[in-house]
């Protein structure tokens, strides 16, 4: 039974349109691996430059054993990554191998068609044969259908031939596709091998280290010790100049509550505003950088068990990097903890951001800044030759966790 040429067109249209959905799809998809892929390879190479730097002195063990430890999870999400990927590199594959041999099957049942009309074309070819079968017709009714007849031979002719030179085309295309990602994902596999050769040896210097720490756990858990000390030392005074800055703003504005909450001047409030409207776009407090550790509870890199807070994210940076105003605001306090290093603190309506570990000031208590302005130059460590700027975000008492207001942090 001949398929009516226009169901086999309609046909022929939804399954390229099918085709074309699932490949954009898939493509899209695709993108957004790439751009992950990429952005984690970027954070490896600078974990290396900033971390892992080659220096005079390697500073302590829990230094090390941290730069490592946030390395090699890197790597893990890089693995994984790259492994998705290549799976779905391998669906698209499985995919076009399937649409192929369906194209292959229609385009034989298309030819195989098309060459008994031209059979028939061939032996009624001459104009006489067509003309006589015209005149033939026995009323004027007859010879009109006989006419149609032949236009809609001639047309189904005409679209048989363009579903050949479409499906060609198409069949063509995706056996360069095939090639392409097979290609690609040849590349991707053997990154991958790569990747874990690299890992596997980095687990092995993490082990290395883990034994060192380990025939000398006293001197481990007293750096663990001096650590939260200071961090907590850190800690207290940023939120004791937030509530003394709370305090006497509220005193100026006439107002002496004591609820822990800024009293807003109307112009404050369109600061404030202003702020909260920029969540998840704010600038980088360094031009250049990585986060090195997050906000929130972390386990520690040795043990496990042992949980750490940290009330900001912790950013390494390039030695001489300068510490810049995520927002515009005023310079509420200048931090200065006894032995230790510089911090700026800038109110934005009824936020608070604060920049901790700078060894240079540039600004001073009442200035008014503007986003990017410099604010001082961050602190290199001179034993680990480690750039980290320690920042910090409060509304009003309330911590915030900067990962969710600094765009890509």
């Amino acid at each position: 039974m001949r398929i009516n040429p226009l169901y086999r067109l309609c046909f022929v249209l939804l399954m390229f349109l099918s085709i074309g959905i699932s490949t954009q799809a898939q493509t899209n998809e695709q993108k957004a691996l790439e751009a992950k892929r990429e952005r984690l390879q970027k954070e490896i190479r600078e974990i290396n430059r900033l971390l892992f730097a080659e220096k005079k002195e390697k500073g302590n063990v829990l230094d090390q054993m941290e730069s490592l430890d946030q390395k090699i999870n890197v790597r893990q999400q890089l693995i994984r990554v790259t492994n998705q990927q290549s799976n779905l590199l391998n669906r698209q594959i499985n995919t076009n191998i399937r649409n192929i041999g369906k194209l292959r099957e229609d385009l034989k049942t298309l030819k195989k068609e098309y060459a008994v009309l031209i059979q028939k074309s061939y032996k009624s070819r001459s104009t006489q044969n067509r003309l006589m079968f015209f005149l033939s017709s026995d009323n004027f009714f007859q010879a009109f259908k006989r006419l149609q007849y032949m236009k809609q031979y001639t047309k189904y002719r005409k679209e048989q031939g363009e579903q050949i030179a479409a499906k060609t085309d198409t069949l063509t295309k995706l056996n360069r596709d095939l090639t392409e990602q097979r290609k690609e994902k040849d590349k991707l596999l053997a990154e991958n091998r790569s990747a874990k050769k690299q890992l596997m040896q980095e687990m092995g210097i993490q082990k290395d280290l883990l034994g060192s720490i380990r025939q000398n756990e006293s001197k481990y858990a007293a750096a663990i010790q001096k650590k939260k000390q200071e961090t907590k030392k850190i800690d207290q005074q940023i939120e004791r100049l937030i509530r003394r800055a709370i305090a006497a703003s509220n005193k100026k504005a006439g107002n002496r509550a004591t609820s822990g909450k800024f009293v807003l001047t109307p112009e404050a409030k369109i600061v404030a505003d202003n702020f909260s409207a920029n969540k998840g776009r704010l600038i980088w407090p360094v031009e250049k950088g990585i986060k090195s550790q997050g906000f929130g509870v972390y386990k520690d890199a040795v043990y496990p068990g042992i949980k750490h807070q940290n009330n900001g994210v912790i950013i390494a940076t390039d030695q001489g990097a300068k510490a810049r105003a995520v927002f515009e605001g005023e310079v509420i306090a200048i931090l200065a903890v006894p032995g230790g290093n510089k911090g700026v603190q800038i109110k934005h309506g009824n936020y608070i951001s604060t920049y901790y570990n700078l060894s240079n000031l540039y600004v001073k208590k009442g200035d008014r800044v503007t986003a990017k302005d410099e604010l001082g130059e961050v602190y290199t460590n001179r034993f680990n030759g480690k750039t980290q700027l320690k920042f910090y975000l409060y509304k009003n008492t309330t911590r915030l966790n900067p990962e969710d207001w600094i765009y890509q942090l």
